[in-house]
């Protein structure tokens, strides 16, 4: 007969990747092992691979986890009413947010490529470009002369954007003097008004 799942298996899981998510920032991929993680977590090692049968698996569900999570966030705001600029920094802001606490998580995703299948990473290269999409298709819509078929630049802008993003999380302060809302104002305006000096 077939084990069946307890009722609160996925809070349980959720906790999980995060406890290991915060072993495999501090210690690095290779250092951290399944017994510091099922320590960290407060419970058994046979618990812990009930779970995820190896490392790898979890590190590959925490990068998942975690971009799932923001893919759905996007979605969620991606507002087609709203005027293209506004629509951009509602975009900036969720992914502001999703980083909000984040920082063992988004270091994982940032170190694990070693770690990673090569399906591994294909499953999330797919998800990757699925969020990528929601930035580039109101760029595009704002700033359509950047995807002109000699010189296209709607990614190189794209992803120029996702720089100052993603490293928020190596100066950004909670309480400091720039709020979260402040700085997806900052990035927002620093694209929207550089691109327009992009030929």
């Amino acid at each position: 007969m077939a084990r069946t799942r307890a009722s609160d298996f996925e809070e349980k899981q959720h906790n999980l990747l995060l406890d290991a998510a915060r072993v495999f920032a501090s210690q690095g991929m290779e250092k951290a092992s399944m017994s510091q993680i099922a320590l960290e977590a407060g419970v058994s090692k046979s618990l812990l691979y009930h779970y995820y049968p190896s490392k790898d698996a979890l590190i590959f569900a925490i990068i998942q986890a975690h971009l799932e999570d923001l893919d759905y966030a996007l979605a969620e705001a991606n507002d087609a009413t709203l005027p293209p600029h506004k629509q951009l920094k509602a975009l900036v802001m969720v992914v502001l947010d999703a980083y909000r606490g984040a920082d063992d998580q988004h270091k994982v995703q940032l170190n694990a490529g070693p770690a990673l299948s090569d399906a591994q990473k294909a499953e999330l290269t797919k998800l990757e470009r699925k969020i990528v999409g929601y930035f580039s298709n109101v760029l595009r819509a704002i700033h359509p002369e950047l995807d002109r078929p000699e010189r296209p630049l709607v990614m190189p802008v794209t992803m120029s954007l996702f720089g100052m993003m993603n490293w928020v999380y190596m100066w950004f302060k909670e309480g400091g003097p720039i709020s979260r809302e402040d700085y997806a104002d900052v990035a927002t305006t620093l694209i929207l008004e550089g691109v327009k000096a992009v030929r």
